[in-house]
């Protein structure tokens, strides 16, 4: 595949400008150019709701943002991108006008998939792959776009999670709070805002009352809204249940999480989060493609994808998560050491 670009890249933008399990799953691309080109600069263009997730990247050495770009005029937007002085952008997830722009500012090589039409007039280089047919997790997919600037095999997700450069933020006094010592805490983050398949409020409910009061303590997380949801199901008056929903700046939340012990979650962005870190990441997941974990599993030295057994026959996504018994979850959570 030819490059427009011969010399060695000193600065590369990566633009994923959707939602935080997406980027979390982007942040490895930045570790692999890094081992790849030592010295080179990344700049990652987001969103102004996932930059806390940017900031905990090391490898991460300036974020910009879509909103920002938006409050400017095109031609702000430009300068802005030109500014930023890369040799290289790589689209991991396609959005018209930042390709337009990259064009118009000047980046030399900008690379991005086959098939989206504005990239055959935006970018010089395309790379044809299915993400939607493929067998491979979208960790590994996004390397894929790294082709054209020589990197051409398809890292292991250990070796990819190796990558990741992520560091949580020191938990604040508020955020310490939430924690009780001597305890597993254990973070269960119910909802999803409509982004996975859910596992159930009554599941939930089942594995907190299963959980040993004097051995655990659940901290239930989510938006306001989604707190507003689950507050009217979920047992949250049990002694050994702190709810937290609404309560946390995703900063905040990326804290918490790095201070405790687990996560119990969807395909989420914090699940996406607590593997980085580290932490027992539990997710819960149906087989149904293209939403099935080997496209999706959480990736980390203590990541666990759970789906249900026997279920080869079942197409419905909701029933495939529905049958992962709470008592599965329980035993990854009592093997906690």
């Amino acid at each position: 595949m030819p490059s427009a670009v011969d010399k060695r890249p000193e600065r590369i933008l990566l633009s994923r400008t959707d939602s935080i399990g997406d980027v979390m799953l982007t942040l490895p691309l930045a570790g692999l150019l890094k081992q790849r080109f030592p010295g080179v600069r990344i700049a990652f263009l987001g969103r102004n709701y996932t930059a806390p997730v940017l900031h905990c990247c090391r490898h991460i050495d300036e974020v910009i943002t879509l909103d920002d770009l938006n409050n400017v005029d095109p031609k702000g937007s430009i300068q802005v991108l030109a500014s930023s002085k890369a040799d290289a952008v790589v689209h991991v997830f396609p959005e018209p006008d930042v390709a337009r722009w990259c064009k118009a500012a000047g980046i030399p090589q900008r690379i991005g998939t086959s098939h989206r039409w504005w990239h055959w007039t935006t970018c010089t280089d395309r790379v044809s792959f299915s993400r939607r047919t493929s067998d491979l997790h979208e960790a590994q997919l996004n390397v894929k776009l790294l082709a054209p600037l020589g990197i051409m095999e398809t890292p292991s997700l250990n070796e990819l999670a190796a990558l990741s450069g992520f560091h949580p933020s020191n938990a604040d006094e508020g955020v310490r709070a939430l924690l009780i010592p001597g305890k597993r805490n254990v973070i269960m983050h119910p909802l999803s805002k409509g982004s996975a398949v859910e596992w159930g409020l009554d599941h939930f409910t089942a594995l907190i009352r299963a959980l040993d009061p004097e051995r655990y303590h659940v901290i239930v997380t989510g938006t306001a809204a989604e707190a507003e949801r689950y507050r009217q199901e979920l047992p949250l008056r049990e002694r050994h249940v702190t709810d937290a929903g609404g309560r946390l700046s995703l900063d905040r939340l990326i804290a918490l999480i790095g201070a405790s012990d687990a996560m119990v979650a969807a395909s989420t962005g914090p699940l996406h989060i607590a593997a980085a870190c580290g932490k027992r990441a539990i997710g819960l997941f149906a087989t149904k493609r293209p939403i099935h974990p080997g496209r999706w599993a959480p990736i980390g030295t203590d990541a666990h994808a759970l789906t249900a057994e026997s279920m080869e026959k079942v197409t419905d996504p909701v029933k495939q998560i529905r049958a992962i018994a709470p008592e599965r979850v329980l035993s990854l959570l009592e093997a906690l050491r």
